[in-house]
């Protein structure tokens, strides 16, 4: 830098000293004034300097002029100001940027169009998150043999996992003891742009198969290794307008919050969007999609595809330049969930399964999490083989979110959101008659508010966010499988409150508290008087790249 920082500064110093006595000087002194700025300006927008060097050099360049006016002050009489030519100018501009370009490839700060075409399309995105856990179960909680022993007997529960037992017939379910652990998520992710319609984005992250919507890998395997997995794979187009496709496991297309869909969900499928609107449009009018299947056709064992079928109309509206207004409502249809009971028939009198089929409506361990209400699909003549859970309700939720971000006070925002979901398909007689249960204490609604101080994006350091959100989500108002996995340890029949507070330390780094306080709505087994309640405290330092 110290061979064209002379040139440029003696510039900019003739610039600001002199004081034209004639219209035609002091054109000329605009002029070279405006050419030196134009250069660096340009300068910074090629990259061959960087805008904190070009604001060092002008910085300089005034300090520089001002001593010297104040070492030799002149009278305004003695000052004259030479006429620079155009030619002359011009020379100078083009011997400033030789010398730039000349020591930016010398030195290796700046390479120009050096990169190749196809590593310009392609963006490399990630994150690591570092997390200490403590899960505080409510000492009253009730047992898990008590969880166990009434799955057994009723052949009904809200919490499966919990009514489980090892070989020897022991519960093995954990409802009292408090847990401590570490826990670390690793996420890296391209997205390639292939053509100004086309794109891909493929991502891999920590986590297991078995866990959908958590990316968490628990410290503490004997120093073995991690899985590093597919949590995306997508393919993106859009041929004209706001016609966007998505296909293959793609990010959740859904304007939500974490009352319906966990933060950390990916659907498989294709979603289609629409906006009816053009960039800059104050009113922004939307629409979306998608079919998902869940669980695939596999005969003889399973003859329907289980499938999630989703559309939602929404808009953002900028009611004014410090206030904004995004609402959406959404329906979503499980097909094929509900648990049917099996037939006496596909029981031999020797108790062996006759069909291959047998349990195929079950709520499996690969989806559920705790809460919709269930009972057992095996044959009433099955007393031999393990039970099979299905859910007693089906599924055609109505979701409904609003929020409103204000930014009167900026940098420091304020966001207000509320949710309400509403299981459409929930009837009580029809579970009775298709199950023989007769529920008196599930329900079919969910909600959720927040409140937000600070900035919406912790990125820079001094960044802050502080919230505080409350939920209270019914047995079977939505599918205990894709909500939250931290509040209360996942799933629905859930109340209580979340408060958090996230501050920037450093640049895409950031410390944040999280603690959550949930409680059962309804009893967890069934049987009257039972509970379930859990807080959750976590502390993460995450970064991000």
């Amino acid at each position: 830098m110290k061979r064209f920082v002379p040139p440029l500064l003696g510039l900019v110093m003739a610039a600001s000293c002199a004081t034209a006595h004639a219209d035609d000087e002091r054109q000329s002194i605009e002029m070279l004034r405006e050419t030196t700025l134009n250069l660096i300006k340009a300068l910074v927008e090629a990259k061959v300097l960087s805008q904190e060097q070009a604001d060092t050099m002008l910085a300089s360049a005034r300090q520089k002029a001002a001593q010297t006016v104040a070492d030799a002050p002149l009278d305004e009489s003695d000052i004259r100001v030479a006429y620079v030519p155009e030619s002359v100018r011009e020379d100078m501009r083009e011997q400033i940027k030789r010398e730039v370009m000349t020591q930016a490839r010398a030195e290796g700060w700046a390479q120009p169009d050096a990169l190749p075409d196809w590593i310009k399309r392609i963006k490399v995105e990630g994150d690591i998150r570092l997390r200490y856990q403590t899960d505080n179960y409510a000492s009253d909680n009730t047992t898990p043999e008590d969880f166990n022993a009434l799955a057994l007997t009723n052949l009904t529960t809200r919490a499966v996992d919990l009514a489980t037992t090892d070989s020897n017939g022991i519960a093995n379910g954990n409802t009292r003891s408090d847990v401590g652990r570490w826990r670390v998520r690793a996420r890296l992710g391209v997205l390639a742009e292939i053509t100004k319609n086309w794109s891909a984005g493929l991502r891999l992250s920590t986590g297991n198969t078995r866990d959908r919507v958590s990316t968490n890998q628990t410290l503490g395997q004997d120093f073995n290794k991690y899985s590093f997995l597919v949590e995306r794979a997508y393919i993106q187009a859009k041929p004209y307008g706001g016609l966007s496709l998505t296909g293959g496991r793609i990010p959740n297309p859904w304007f939500s919050t974490d009352l319906m869909w966990d933060r950390d969900l990916n659907f498989e499928g294709v979603a289609v969007s629409y906006k009816f609107s053009e960039k800059g449009d104050r009113f922004r009018p939307y629409a979306t999609v998608g079919y998902f299947p869940v669980t695939a056709e596999d005969p003889p064992a399973r003859d329907e595809t289980r499938a999630l079928v989703g559309a939602q109309f929404g808009v953002g509206w900028d009611l004014a330049a410090w206030q904004q207004l995004n609402l959406g409502i959404a329906m979503y249809d499980y097909r094929d969930f509900e648990g049917l009971r099996e037939p006496d028939a596909a029981i031999s009198p020797a108790g062996d399964i006759q069909t291959n089929d047998y349990g195929s409506t079950q709520y499996g361990s690969s989806l559920r999490q705790k809460g919709n209400t269930l009972f057992a699909v095996n044959a009433s003549a099955d007393t031999t083989n393990p039970l099979y859970f299905g859910l007693a309700s089906k599924f055609r939720p109505v979701n409904l979110t609003g929020e409103w971000i204000l930014d009167y006070w900026y940098p420091t925002q304020v966001a207000l959101s509320a949710d309400f979901v509403y299981n459409t398909a929930f009837d009580k007689k029809e579970i009775r008659d298709r199950t023989g249960l007769a529920v008196t204490d599930a329900s079919a609604t969910a909600w959720r508010l927040g409140v937000s101080l600070g900035q919406l994006k912790v990125e820079s350091q001094g960044d802050w966010k502080a919230s505080l959100v409350y939920k209270r989500i019914g047995s079977d108002a939505l599918l205990d499988a894709f909500t939250d996995s931290d509040f209360g340890g996942g799933g629905t029949n859930l109340k209580g409150f979340v408060l958090a507070f996230d501050y920037g330390v450093a640049r895409n780094t950031s410390l944040g508290l999280r603690y959550s306080s949930a409680d059962t709505i309804a009893s967890p087994t069934l049987r009257s008087g039972d509970r379930f309640g859990l807080d959750t405290l976590q502390v993460d330092l995450g970064v991000s790249f």
